[in-house]
């Protein structure tokens, strides 16, 4: 009230001040004495709460990266090696790393929930070990990461029966607002401790999969070697030392596992052996230069198989569960896949000199459904490889059950265990993900054997492509559990044909229950219809072909790459590499093709077309029928019939000219249609149209031709007649005028008579010629026919037959 009197922006007086805080402490007396009388909380509550907070606030991380011997026996000293980092902003001192064993988890599912809280601070961890086996930091500055190791005798840890223990590697510390000794990270782990051993040990198969993407195109050279081209130069990465493929055979062939191998994987490298090109920017190639690095991985790998299981997938990998859902539906689809299946057998004799087993199928991640189980028998597979998450147990057998189940129709399931084959998924690159792995797989692993006393068999299949990364962490773990007291190695047809457990379950699930997630990444229906396009031009071009080989095996091969299952989570490529085959053998069909024709004009009845057929292929065509067609038969008749045929042989890069014989019966414009086709009358590229113009000439014209060739005929018989008789006249002449001179001597050649009368001059004949001393009258007319001459008359002009 007095502060309220006091007037706004003056400050109050002293004596007003020192009332006001007065007040308000006598106030506030009663509600201090309260708190005062309320009991302490326990040191330990408060230090829990701390450490939660502390957890809350991510104080220090712990990062176990290495521990030693991963599955330890009686005897071993256990070293534990990692980093702490201090994540908060004041400093840590007083600290020190230490080891706490739990107690033994019995379950298998008890060790799922203790990976889900690895770094989780209100766990029941243990008593700390303590002593000497601790490392101690005097103080962690922020953002800083310290090293530690702690090497322990494993007698000082206090392990007791058979069992999967949890070990807990914690710092504890003291920081400037919380200055007491309290937890400030963790990270738990797994020590499987099985010391001596096991009186039935699990019977174990590893799938050790040696699988990659599409690396080959349908393209190939034009030379007699066919030499390859490839999409890019990833595969030579992945061989390369150090790459994922190196890697995996390099690991491998260390293990007692089953390899599985996809074909195409093989075929490509053996590619690669030889002179290879690399597809560039749009039609470009340039040449592969790895064929060293290939030839050394498969060398590596032959003999790495040598003595082994090796179980071959179908060529390429197809994609069952895409087939079964979407591909079925579409003609020819299971063609493909028995196609894929045929090969696969005869690549890998070929390459790795070795006979594999080619009875089993391996659905994407083993998830079934009864489609996908008669998809992947219908290429000859008896045996299918699902995962427990998948054939999933009904509640009734207190244990995991041997892998092996019938699932009728002469089929079995081999179901691979779903927490071994999936733990090393995901980023193992850090050293700390890698060791929690590999102890989670060896205690899950442990765990399993400690269910029953019955022997089992076991199968562990890990994802189609490890990385590297997870690649080295499984093969740590296997070589442990191959190393330790509890399992024994078995190859997969042993495991497949083990006797199977009487409760296990042998249901499949239902087409309803597949993953979704899975189902989205599967290939879409119009991928098989593009597919089914593809081959019905790859058989339609193949029946003319002289070598069909050269064209039917690299069109063949690239088709199962089509159906890949590499292709999952990559749709777009997916739909490249099948646009692109398509492309391809689109181009080389159009090798073949008929020449485009202008305008041809006729004269006459009858005429020959010729037409033109290019081959531009290297290698030649035959069985191929050019058909040639009269739009308007009335007009233009090539045949009887509306069209005619003849056959078609072109060597390679030459072309060939067919004569087709054609008759005319009215002039005008007709169209032509030329069209090959292969011999069981399939249509064979695009068709040629063309216009033929007839100037037919009509019989009137032929009869004035005629009539003036007879003319011509008639009248140099005339002239030839007339120059005989006037031939005989001039010689009969000549004998008279020899006789008269010689009987009336000194009588003028012309007589008595009245020399200028013409009566009494002898009359020449007609056309006849006078006497060379008979020199020409004035008096003399014309003659009435004009000298003869031997040129043709002019037209219209009329000739005496």
């Amino acid at each position: 009230m007095a502060e309220a009197a006091d007037f706004p922006g003056m400050t109050p007086s002293p004596a007003r001040r020192w009332l006001r805080r007065t007040g308000a402490l006598l106030a506030g007396a009663p509600l201090l004495a309260g708190l005062l009388q309320l009991p302490a909380a326990p040191a330990q509550a408060v230090g829990q709460t701390s450490a939660k907070e502390a957890s809350d606030a991510g104080t220090v991380a712990v990062s176990v990266d290495a521990l030693s011997p991963s599955a330890p026996t009686d005897g071993d000293t256990l070293t534990v090696s990692g980093t702490v980092t201090n994540n908060g902003k004041q400093a840590v001192t007083d600290a020190h790393v230490g080891l706490r064993v739990g107690s033994a988890l019995t379950t298998r599912s008890a060790i799922d929930g203790a990976a889900k809280r690895a770094d989780d601070l209100s766990g029941n961890d243990g008593s700390e070990v303590g002593g000497k086996y601790v490392a101690e930091f005097a103080k962690l500055t922020p953002g800083v990461s310290e090293h530690f190791s702690i090497s322990v005798p494993v007698a000082k840890l206090d392990l007791d029966d058979d069992g999967v223990y949890p070990l807990g590697v914690s710092l504890a510390g003291e920081t400037s607002a919380q200055p007491w000794e309290q937890v400030l990270g963790i990270q738990r782990t797994f020590l499987p401790w099985q010391p001596e051993e096991a009186d039935t040990p699990s019977r174990t198969t590893v799938l050790w999969p040696l699988v990659s993407t599409v690396h080959m195109s349908a393209e190939t050279g034009s030379n007699a070697q066919q030499t390859p081209v490839f999409l890019n130069d990833d595969l030579a990465e992945e061989l390369s030392p150090g790459g994922r493929l190196e890697q995996l055979l390099s690991l491998g062939k260390e293990l007692d596992v089953t390899w599985v191998i996809d074909p195409d994987l093989l075929a490509s490298v053996d590619a690669m052996t030889g002179s290879y090109r690399i597809r560039g920017e749009g039609d470009t190639t340039t040449a592969g230069t790895h064929q060293a690095v290939a030839k050394q991985w498969l060398d590596d790998l032959q003999d790495a198989v040598l003595g082994k299981e090796v179980v071959a997938l179908p060529f390429a990998d197809p994609d069952l569960a895409s087939l079964a859902h979407n591909g079925t539906g579409v003609a020819g689809s299971l063609s493909q896949l028995k196609a894929a299946t045929d090969v696969a057998a005869t690549t890998v004799e070929t390459v790795l000199h070795v006979t594999p087993n080619t009875d089993f199928a391996w659905p994407v991640d083993g998830a079934v459904d009864p489609s996908i189980v008669k998809v992947a028998t219908s290429a000859g597979a008896d045996k299918v490889i699902a995962r427990g998450d998948s054939l999933t147990e009904n509640g009734d057998l207190t244990y995991t059950p041997s892998a092996a189940r019938p699932i009728g129709g002469g089929t079995t399931a081999v179901v691979a265990d779903a927490r071994l084959s999936t733990a090393f998924k995901g980023d193992l690159t850090k050293a700390s993900t890698s060791t929690l792995a590999v102890q989670e797989f060896l205690a899950q692993s442990l765990a399993l054997n400690l269910q029953t006393g019955k022997q089992r068999s076991v199968v562990v299949a890990p994802q189609r492509m490890p990385t590297a990364s997870q690649a080295r962490s499984l093969a740590e773990a296997v070589t442990t559990l191959q190393g330790g007291t509890w399992s024994q190695s078995q190859q997969l047809a042993a495991a497949a044909k083990a006797k199977p457990d009487p409760g296990a379950t042998t249901k499949v699930p239902s087409r309803s229950a597949y993953p979704a997630s899975l189902r989205k990444q599967e290939l879409p229906r119009s991928a098989f219809e593009q597919i089914a396009y593809t081959q019905d031009k790859l058989d339609n071009f193949k029946v003319i072909l002289a070598n069909e080989a050269r064209v039917v095996t690299p069109f063949g091969r690239a088709m199962n790459r089509e159906m890949s299952t590499s292709w999952r989570g990559r749709s777009t490529a997916a739909g490249s590499f099948r646009q692109g085959v398509q492309a391809y053998l689109d181009t080389l069909t159009g090798q073949v093709k008929l020449i485009d024709k202008s305008e041809t004009k006729l004269s006459g009845r009858s005429a020959t077309i010729p037409v033109t057929v290019q081959n531009n292929l290297v290698q030649g065509v035959d069985h191929l029928i050019l058909r040639l067609t009269s739009k308007n038969p009335t007009r233009l008749e090539i045949s009887d019939e509306a069209y005619a045929e003849q056959p078609v042989t072109v060597s390679g890069g030459h072309t060939s000219t067919v004569k087709f014989t054609t008759s005319a019966k009215v002039n005008g414009q007709t169209t032509v249609v030329a069209q090959l086709y292969t011999e069981d009358g399939q249509k064979y590229g695009d068709e040629v149209t063309f216009d033929v113009r007839v100037t037919e000439i009509t019989a009137t014209v032929m009869l004035v031709i005629g009539g003036g060739v007879l003319l011509l005929v008639l009248a140099g018989f005339r002239m030839y007649t007339q120059r005989k008789r006037a031939a005989a006249r001039e010689a009969a002449e000549t004998e008279e005028d020899g006789e008269d001179g010689a009987g009336e001597a000194g009588e003028p050649a012309d007589g008595p008579e009245n020399p200028g009368n013409p009566e009494n001059r002898p009359e020449k004949e007609s056309g006849g010629r006078a006497g060379a001393a008979d020199p020409e009258q004035p008096s003399d007319g014309t003659p009435d026919t004009a000298v003869e001459s031997t040129d043709p008359s002019g037209t219209g002009e009329r000739v005496d037959r």
